[in-house]
């Protein structure tokens, strides 16, 4: 799901002061009731109760503009993918009734980053800061969103310029780190998510994206700390646990990274068809794959690899990896196309594995 982590308190607030501008005093006392506590238990976290509170509202007068609104960022706030769809009705059907209100925007165009619809995230916060030119939320998740389209340099000058706006807004550092890393300037955006962690705003997100660079760097320690500091901030995502698989496989400790996995495998989680569901199981089965072949099981690894280009078809490091499980099973002919498609993706084998892998026919 998309980041969370705006500045929670003062963006609830500024949401529920703008929500309450829209409410007419006609509207009936028991609509105005209901959005209040709603918006109250929005404010304190409570979102189940916050729910059952802005449906009442929403009953009780279905053109109430605001109850809608908070109504869709309180079903983002509970994180299921199954309340996406509904967030999203809630949310147009807000600025159907109220195109003023700015923060609806902002929650309707993380909706579609979680769509991977990046050109209507991005249309609608255009439009918000059309009406609010200096919002820093805007402007940091609008580069994010660039950054998505292809266009990091945009990113890190919007990101900036909501960091000149709001010193302590956390996730600009950390969407500022992502676009150097597009950029292959990976010490740069080490030092911008050393910066963000120690923010009380700290994500998920922040933890590991750090910690995936120190793993790179052959820091394992300090990485797997992270990843536990990422299960401990929220217990219920899976994304930490396929981190330490990938910080065991390339510590040499395929056993824990099965372990870790088998969490993820366990879960009986379903996962939509989005962009970034479709990458989360690709990596799975990428370090599925690596560590089974780390333990001689090639024809498993195998089966892992391939089920991983399935989600990921273009990643030539999975390519890379089934050229060798393929080769390590005696499939010397699907060794060979895997590595070529391998080589032409930027990532090619082993020289001496290549050399025995074109050498046999």
């Amino acid at each position: 799901m998309v980041l969370l982590f705006y500045s929670p308190g003062r963006l609830c607030a500024a949401a529920v002061l703008l929500a309450y501008s829209s409410v007419q005093a006609v509207q009936p006392d028991v609509a105005r009731g209901r959005l209040k506590a709603g918006s109250d238990l929005l404010e304190r976290g409570e979102t189940v109760a916050a729910i059952r509170e802005l449906r009442s509202a929403v009953a009780a007068d279905p053109k109430l503009a605001a109850a809608h609104m908070l109504l869709g960022r309180a079903y983002l706030e509970q994180r299921s993918v199954a309340l996406v769809a509904e967030a999203k009705a809630e949310l147009q059907q807000a600025l159907d009734l109220d195109p003023r209100l700015l923060w609806a925007r902002f929650y309707l165009a993380k909706v579609y980053i979680d769509l991977g619809r990046y050109d209507k995230a991005r249309e609608e916060l255009e439009r918000g800061l059309q009406t609010r030119a200096d919002v820093p939320h805007f402007l940091s998740l609008l580069g994010e969103v660039n950054r998505k389209l292809g266009k990091p340099e945009l990113a890190i000058e919007l990101n900036r310029k909501a960091l000149a706006i709001d010193a302590s807004m956390t996730p600009a550092h950390y969407h500022i780190a992502l676009a150097l890393l597009d950029l292959g300037r990976n010490d740069e955006a080490a030092r911008q998510l050393e910066s963000a962690i120690q923010s009380r705003y700290v994500s998920t997100e922040m933890y590991l994206a750090l910690g995936s660079l120190y793993t790179g760097a052959g820091r394992f320690d300090e990485a797997e700390e992270l990843c536990r500091k990422a299960q401990a901030l929220d217990p219920s995502r899976l994304e930490p646990y396929v981190s330490l698989a990938q910080l065991y496989n390339r510590r040499g400790a395929p056993e824990k990274a099965l372990a870790a996995l088998g969490r993820v495998l366990e879960s009986g989680r379903s996962f939509p068809t989005t962009a970034y569901y479709q990458k989360l199981q690709a990596d799975v089965f990428l370090e599925l794959g690596r560590a089974h072949l780390a333990r001689g099981a090639a024809l498993e690894a195998a089966k892992d690899l391939e089920h991983s280009l399935a989600f990921e078809p273009e990643r030539g490091e999975t390519h890379r990896e089934l050229a060798a499980a393929l080769f390590r099973k005696g499939d010397h002919a699907g060794a060979r196309e895997h590595a070529a498609r391998a080589e032409q993706l930027g990532c090619p084998v082993d020289a001496a594995l290549r050399e025995q892998i074109f050498a046999t026919r």
